[in-house]
């Protein structure tokens, strides 16, 4: 597909059809190139991939195969594209075991690029706006990558980064003197900048920004209310991941997430059987990038997201042509406290629905040698934090069956703690 036509939306299911059609044979071909598929790929009938039965002869890749290759081996063993081609490294986003890094190619970058541009489409975004991107910039891609898509638009961007490469002071006082129109960055800390700008007696909700893009992070409906509350802002959630790149984002419905599918082949399968799942159902994602792949051979990539598929979301926009996945949120991480397990998502999505609610962490302890789940939360100068820390209490022990340690913080202490943090720690677990 040449670099032109990309950004121009498919006109029909056939046309991506056809173009999943073509990129699978090419993604095998390729792939045939790595020492990683070794044995792996033989007999697969490069003619007949269309056919599910054929396709599915392909074994799921995961992390932990990746991983097994000793590290002074990894790039000659599964990256197949010589140095000379390859234009930069994005670190994998994941947060356990060794890092992996994927090289990118000069003919990659044109479609990661591209792919992250394709979410500016629903917003609106174009020459009008300006963005202050504060996505952590450097070896995570979605900062850099987000901040020259703008600029392929003729949208302005300023460059700052997290609050790890400008502190989130200054952040605040860039977006009352440039006055952007559109904010980026991760969800957890277009909160904490809200917070540290409420704490100021700075109120958001009067600046210049009127569109939030985050992604990286999980986006629940209490969190994005609650950034949209605190910033006056529409918020947008986009989806990707450093093996293929910008996957997918939302369409004005907010009803999940539309994935370019002429761009990455997905599939959701039962990850015991291997199998498909029907639409609607729970199973694992699994991705074959179609164009971003000159130098890292994924094809079948097991990455590790519970999803659920739907074929039509329910747009009529530009967007529909595309199908929707909705994340289940269930990778992120649980607690297990005396038995009962606490999703991380559900605890969060919990506690952001409390309006007087600024910010929180959540610990697991050893107090008496029994496991305590200790909630530390800071409050709005308006609130009451004896009523919300007993209501917190409360409401916990009868959603979750566990009776927390709620201590309320004075303001600020989760910010300077999590300024340094790329992510915000807001799940701990400190058992001895």
């Amino acid at each position: 597909m040449p670099q032109k036509d990309i950004m121009a939306i498919p006109s029909s299911r056939d046309e991506i059809a056809k173009i999943q059609s073509e990129g699978k044979k090419r993604a095998l071909k390729l792939a045939l190139k790595a020492k990683f598929h070794k044995g792996r790929l033989d007999n697969i009938d490069e003619d007949k991939l269309d056919d599910p039965v054929e396709w599915q002869k392909i074994p799921l890749m995961d992390k932990d195969e990746l991983r097994s290759i000793p590290l002074e081996n990894y790039f000659e063993d599964f990256c197949h594209a010589p140095k000379n081609e390859i234009a930069e490294l994005w670190r994998s986003g994941g947060s356990t075991g060794v890092p992996l890094f994927y090289p990118r190619t000069f003919e990659d970058m044109k479609f990661c690029i591209l792919s992250f541009a394709r979410n500016l489409i629903a917003p609106n975004l174009g020459k009008k706006d300006t963005a202050q991107v504060s996505f952590p910039l450097g070896i995570h891609p979605v900062g850099h990558v987000y901040a020259r898509a703008c600029q392929m638009h003729e949208i302005g961007v300023n460059w700052a980064g997290a609050g790890n490469s400008t502190p989130s002071a200054m952040q605040i006082d860039l977006i009352n003197r440039l006055q952007p129109t559109v904010w980026m960055g991760m969800s957890s800390y277009g909160i904490h900048l809200a917070n540290m700008a409420e704490d100021q007696g700075i109120d958001l909700t009067t600046s210049s920004v009127e569109t939030i893009l985050c992604s990286a992070e999980p986006m629940s409906v209490a969190k994005r209310a609650k950034i949209s509350r605190m910033w006056g802002a529409e918020v947008w959630d986009g989806f990707g991941m450093t093996e293929a790149g910008m996957m997918g984002g939302e369409s004005e419905a907010k009803d999940g997430f539309h994935i370019w599918t002429d761009l990455f082949y997905i599939e959701v399968v039962d990850l015991d059987t291997g199998a498909p799942v029907a639409e609607g159902e729970e199973g694992g994602l699994v991705v074959t990038p179609l164009f971003t792949n000159n130098a890292t051979p994924f094809i079948r990539w097991s990455s590790g997201d519970i999803v659920t598929y739907k074929e039509h979301g329910t747009t009529d926009g530009p967007l529909s042509v595309f199908p929707v996945i909705m994340h289940a949120q269930r990778t992120v991480g649980f607690f297990k406290v005396r038995g009962v397990n606490i999703n991380h998502p559900e605890l969060e999505d919990f506690l952001f629905d409390y309006e007087d609610l600024v910010d929180f962490k959540a610990e697991i302890v050893t107090k008496n040698d029994l496991d305590v789940l200790r909630l530390s939360i800071e409050v709005l100068h308006s609130g009451d934090p004896v009523a919300l820390s007993t209501r917190i209490g409360d409401d916990t022990k009868t959603k979750f069956e566990v009776t927390p340690d709620v201590v309320v913080l004075e303001r600020g202490t989760l910010a300077t703690e999590f300024e340094s943090s790329i992510k915000a720690p807001r799940f701990v677990d400190r058992r001895d």
